[in-house]
């Protein structure tokens, strides 16, 4: 039976849903919709009687006090002119879905059957609006037509009310029911041309060596023997080749950063660097050696020692292709994704705090986007969105989170989420940071189904956006149903039913049977034994779908029983699919069938390095010559800047408060509505020490200088911890590296591409082993363009560094804002005449002349001075003597006093005569000192009576008393003549700071 519920909102009650699409309408649209409500709509396939569908109706999908419903017709006559009905497409993962279908399982106790089902939709009745301006709603706001149908109904064209023109959630082209096995033989013995095409038309982002290197194995005498045994040819199946292009993807194998790179410096001298990991990320860990890196580069994620009780998991992602084609589904996947990585290294970790950010194009970009491609308006909505709900529906709370705008990143966004965990030390005398797998253990998934979402999302990740990009790819994740799976995992890893386990993210079982395999010595598993969404699936599709929230789990054979009474018990699906061995082989059945045969060390070792060639070459920029009139009205105007303004609309929606351990939250001051330079959680409950969570990063350094803007990262993500009071000499840093394309020669620069990606690996060494931080963890996103414009689109070389310390009594604890008036100004470090890459200069430039300057004096880091610098702010913290600290990045010390002044509610008086300063340009000083982005430097307040202490502490560090806290809420900024150059009322600065994106 098919029963088809409408549920809406009472008349007098009303529709916060139908208001905010009706507020996106205007404002992202500009299209004047009179009124928009909506329905939600529910779509039952299941044996159910009239009585039982309209309890189900009444009990679980309404609220009575608020909400009607209606059952297989319209839920009343409502005036609108055109409706809008939004429905996942065939296949695509839904939720509210499946969360409907289990409670009707729960009401009724008994299972649905195969096919049965629940499939939602919403509806948007819309007045005021004509038939054009309902398909420009549908198409640019409310559908995303890779994932949903959206279907347009006229409120005149009929008298019968067609209340559901929507598909339900079936999957489509015949598939269902279908039980034939379908297993491809793909013949290699072709011309290079042809070898290409195969690459190219599987999506396997194979090059032209990799497919000759698979060509040749399977050439091999022994090979084709051992296949002969098992009834396979001397060629390849399906399975196998796809299995092997998500193992050697970019994306897996890290193939840029583990190649040959030939470089050549700007003054042509040559050398050749046999892996940039090697070489410099793994390296410096090495010989930092730290005795708190427990597990480095070798599982999901990297695990410090915290204390003698404690250790921590951290891990950073990306999400950047997804996201460009569905903005929603990409960002659940990357938070849902990230958080399986702490969760399956070692023997799993507790999940304790969840970080975001994003560079994207600019929100308010005026026309369409070129063909193929989102609105950054869009993106940014539907992004924040996936990462919301994807975080807090896991239970998870969300620490840290930024944003940065470039016109850039219109062609790709990135998205960046990470994930923290927390782990006991040892687990009943075992190492909880250890993962050992046995042969005889048994192969178990554990978690959701396998569907058509999420194939080839490794190798599709691993390639430019382009017009052939596979829809499959795009996933939506399911975070209750993981949050599920991880709870019930966590009774099991305290029991150590389990020996192992990891997740079934990129490449699906492929990666992590294969990867767990060489643990083991090898595997053999059982396709025919997957549970699939539905029906119909080919066997290589089963293997590498990257569904989310599945994990694979090494059982020992004598816990298996015990294991899968407690998946029951909890409601997780559990199935052994095979068991692992020491054979060296990965191989893969349907039933008695082998599908798949291939040598572990090949599968994972077998693909030819890159060799490539790298070309540095120095370029220079105009630098301009700014004049400034009326500073005031520059400081109001550069605080309306995207990278400067407040985004605490957005970022105010997820939830940091969730677990209850945030000390210092994502925003404080006064009234909690400035940023924080860290966030700052207890490490336990009932103890003192803390942890301290933050980032560095800042891609405008680039187009200069990649070694700087490495530099640049890695000291704001030192001094930002030591400003909220962590310790310097307990920092853990991880990497991340977001890159145009540096291996295919259409891509424009590539060679220059690449020799800016050596650069910045060197900056990223040269400063981590000067501030003493390890890498435990990292990841790199290759090909970050879009060919679908003509020139392609390239993002800026992009580096963030996230960071991990400790606070040893978290009452020590300082945030931005001053606390009193009366107390002294003290500006710590250097500022240098360096506007180059600054946002002053973006500024100017598109203000005079319509496009942004960029110049070249970047901001440089001398790390010696740095250190020496942050210990003693570090002691002077430890001791009390510091009652707001805060550290300049975009902007400058500008912006900062700013934030400073808003957050603590009280005004500032300030004498730029008194900054410390090295300034080559005096006719430009005032501008330099005001919004020149040098590192290593602190704004700090201080007691009046602590000001002996205090300057006896930080003897020897650059430091100067700069100006007071007014009683007032006047910020007075006086020129270098004393005269005031600035003289504004904070809540005027705070509406400017406040007001850009202010409903977006």
């Amino acid at each position: 039976m098919i029963y088809r519920i409408e549920v809406g909102f009472k008349r007098d009650i009303p529709d916060a849903r139908g208001r905010l699409t009706e507020q996106r309408i205007k404002a992202y649209l500009g299209i004047p919709v009179r009124s928009v409500r909506t329905r939600s709509l529910y779509t039952i396939e299941a044996e159910l009687s009239e009585t039982e569908v309209e309890l189900a109706a009444r009990e679980l999908f309404i609220d009575p006090i608020i909400q009607e419903y209606s059952i297989n017709q319209g839920l009343n006559r409502e005036e609108y002119d055109y409706s809008i009905t939004v429905g996942f497409k065939p296949g695509v993962t839904d939720n509210v879905g499946r969360t409907a279908a289990a409670a009707l399982q729960e009401t009724f106790k008994r299972k649905m059957k195969e096919g049965e089902g629940v499939y939602t939709a919403v509806r948007y009745l819309l007045s005021g609006v004509s038939r054009r301006e309902t398909e420009r709603i549908a198409r640019d706001l409310l559908a995303n037509d890779l994932i949903e149908d959206a279907v347009i109904h006229d409120r005149r064209a009929a008298d019968v009310e067609a209340p559901f023109p929507i598909k339900t959630g079936r999957r489509r082209s015949g598939a269902e029911g279908s039980s034939g096995l379908n297993i491809d033989e793909i013949d290699l013995e072709v011309s290079d041309e042809e070898l290409l095409e195969i690459s190219r038309s599987r999506t396997l982002a194979l090059s032209l060596k990799e497919m000759i290197s698979i060509r040749n194995y399977f050439r091999k005498k022994e090979v084709i023997e051992e296949r002969k045994k098992l009834g396979l040819s001397s060629c390849p199946t399906d399975v196998e080749l796809e299995a092997l292009a998500q193992t050697w993807s970019e994306h897996c194998h890290h193939k840029v950063f583990n190649g040959i790179i030939h470089y050549i410096d700007e003054f042509n001298n040559r050398r050749t660097i046999h892996s940039l990991f090697q070489t410099y990320i793994k390296r410096v860990t090495a010989e930092i050696d730290s005795d708190r890196l427990l597990s480095v580069f070798k599982d999901n994620a990297g695990v410090i020692r915290f204390n003698d009780r404690l250790a921590l998991v951290y891990k950073v992602e990306t999400h950047n292709s997804p996201s460009a084609l569905d903005p929603y589904g990409g960002a659940m996947t990357g938070i849902v994704g990230v958080n399986r990585d702490p969760f399956g290294t070692g023997l799993g970790a507790k999940l304790i705090a969840n970080v975001w950010g994003y560079c994207l194009g600019n929100p308010f970009m005026k026309g369409n986007p070129p063909q193929g491609l989102l609105h950054p308006r869009r993106i940014r909505e539907g992004v924040h969105r996936g990462v919301i709900e994807g975080g807090n529906q896991s239970g998870i709370p969300y620490l840290r989170g930024w944003e940065l705008f470039e016109d850039r990143f219109m062609g790709k966004p990135l998205v960046f989420c990470g994930t923290l965990g927390e782990m006991p030390l040892e687990i009943s005398g075992r190492p909880s940071y250890l993962k050992e797998i046995a042969p005889g253990d048994v192969v178990v998934m554990v978690g959701g189904r396998v569907g058509k979402d999420g194939i080839h999302g490794a190798t599709f990740s691993s390639e430019e956006l382009h017009e052939s990009s596979p829809v499959q790819a795009v996933q939506i994740g399911d975070p209750i149903t993981q949050k599920r799976m991880t709870d019930m995992l966590l009774e099991a890893r305290d029991l150590l039913l389990y020996r192992g386990l990891t997740d079934n993210g990129a490449g699906g079982l492929s990666s992590s049977v294969g990867e767990t395999a060489e643990l083991a010595g090898g595997c053999e598993i059982d396709l025919a034994r997957v549970p699939l969404k539905y029906p119909g699936l080919d066997p290589w599709e089963i293997l590498v779908s990257e569904a989310q929230e599945r994990m694979t789990l090494a059982v020992p054979p004598e816990n298996l029983d015990r294991y899968l009474d407690l998946s029951a018990k909890r409601r997780v699906e559990s199935s052994p699919l095979g068991v692992f061995t020491k054979s060296g082989k990965f191989h893969v059945r349907h039933e008695k069938k082998t599908v798949a045969y291939l040598n572990l060390d090949f599968l994972h070792h077998g693909d030819p390095p890159y060799e490539l060639e790298a070309r540095y070459i120095r370029k220079r920029f105009e630098e301009p010559e700014i004049s400034i009139a009326d500073h005031r009205e520059t400081l109001l105007e550069m605080l309306g800047r995207l990278n400067v303004c407040s985004n605490e609309e957005k970022a105010r929606q997820y939830d940091h408060e969730v677990q209850g351990r945030s000390i210092i939250k994502p925003f404080g001051g006064r009234r909690f509505d400035v940023p924080t330079d860290a966030g700052i959680m207890l490490a336990e409950y009932g103890s003192r020490e803390g942890i301290v969570l933050t980032e560095g990063i800042n891609p405008f350094y680039s187009d200069i200088d990649t070694y700087w803007m490495a530099a640049s990262a890695v000291d704001l993500a030192v001094r930002r911890v030591v400003s909220a009071g962590g310790d310097p000499d307990f920092i853990t840093g991880l990497d991340n590296f977001c890159w145009p394309n540096v291996v295919k020669e259409k891509m424009p620069e590539r060679s220059h591409k690449l020799a800016q990606l050596v650069r910045a690996a060197e900056g990223l060494y040269d400063f981590c082993k000067a501030f003493r931080v390890p890498l435990i963890s990292g990841k790199d996103s290759m090909s970050n363009d879009c060919t679908l414009t003509d020139p392609p689109i390239s993002i800026p070389p992009v580096l963030l560094i996230s960071v991990i310390s400790k606070i040893d009594d978290v009452d020590r604890a300082v945030t931005p804002d001053v606390k009193k008036p009366g107390d002294l100004v003290y500006l710590v470090g250097l500022t240098h005449d360096e506007l180059g890459g600054s946002e002053l200069f973006r500024y100017y430039g598109e203000k005079t002349r319509g496009r942004a300057y960029i110049g070249n004096r970047v901001p440089r880091v001398n790390a010696e001075t740095a250190l020496k610098s942050y210990r003693a702010l570090h002691r002077a913290i430890r001791k009390r003597l510091v009652r707001s600290c805060h550290t300049p990045a975009i902007g400058g010390i500008g912006a900062a006093l700013v934030r400073k002044a808003i957050a603590g509610g009280y005004g500032l008086d300030i004498f730029l005569s008194a900054v410390p300063a090295d300034i080559k340009t005096p006719a430009a000083a005032e501008i330099n000192i005001l919004y020149s982005e040098s590192n290593s430097r602190f704004i700090v307040t201080i007691d009046p009576e602590q000001k002996e202490e205090f300057e006896r502490v930080m003897s020897g560090i650059t430091l100067a008393r700069i100006g007071l806290v007014r009683r007032d809420e006047l910020l007075r900024i006086r020129g270098l003549s004393g005269e005031a150059i600035i003289s504004e009322k904070t809540d005027r600065l705070k509406a400017a700071w406040q007001g850009t994106l202010k409903g977006l």
